[in-house]
């Protein structure tokens, strides 16, 4: 599990082939010299990947073809910034929602308005996805804790305020770029538990 603040920018070092996918050598930014294991979660662009090695700050993740094809790391070079958040411990403070670092769907950012010094973003999200997203409710964009100010249709508005525009990869989106979208963990208990009623 993971909460949607984003820890660290890295960037991706190497890119190997794989029978079955891609080997990706991440650095690891402000995290490097913190302690992890192999085996460990890290949600890259809110994708939650598993350390297979680790040396001179960078650590290296196996990505599966269902992986490359679902989520838009696939579409990462050698040198792109990623979003980095080391996986959530029983100590860590909740700040922002709950994220599991499985990756609903693949949108695009629509616009990127500012407003003094906030940018006011839209997203378009899959139609399929649209109707688990409410006015106060969150939205997980490559791995960041939003909060949504307006739906409509499957276009999901948000606030970035400068911290996340300055410490996560938002600060490069333009209309256009793909983002991975996470839905809200509760949206989706919620509909389960009303189907189970029918």
């Amino acid at each position: 599990m993971f909460t949607g603040i984003i820890q660290a920018l890295g960037t991706i070092d190497a890119i190997a082939p794989l029978p079955a996918g891609r080997r990706y050598t991440i650095g690891l930014g402000a995290l490097r010299g913190r302690a992890f294991n192999l085996g460990d979660s890290i949600a890259v662009n809110g994708a939650c990947l598993t350390v297979v090695e680790l040396a001179d700050g960078r650590f290296a993740a196996d990505l599966s073809n269902e992986t490359l094809a679902v989520t838009t790391l696939g579409g990462l070079a050698v040198g792109s910034p990623v979003n980095l958040e080391p996986a959530l411990t029983l100590a860590d403070p909740l700040g922002g929602h709950l994220v599991t670092g499985h990756v609903d769907g693949i949108g695009s950012v629509e616009a990127m308005d500012q407003e003094g010094g906030t940018v006011l973003a839209r997203f378009r999200v899959p139609d399929a996805l649209a109707r688990y997203f409410a006015r106060k409710g969150s939205i997980c964009v490559d791995g960041v804790s939003l909060t949504v100010n307006a739906v409509a249709g499957a276009t999901v508005g948000v606030t970035l305020v400068p911290h996340t525009l300055a410490h996560t990869i938002m600060h490069t989106y333009a209309a256009g770029t793909p983002v991975n979208i996470e839905v809200d963990l509760v949206a989706r208990y919620v509909e389960r538990l009303l189907a189970s009623d029918r």
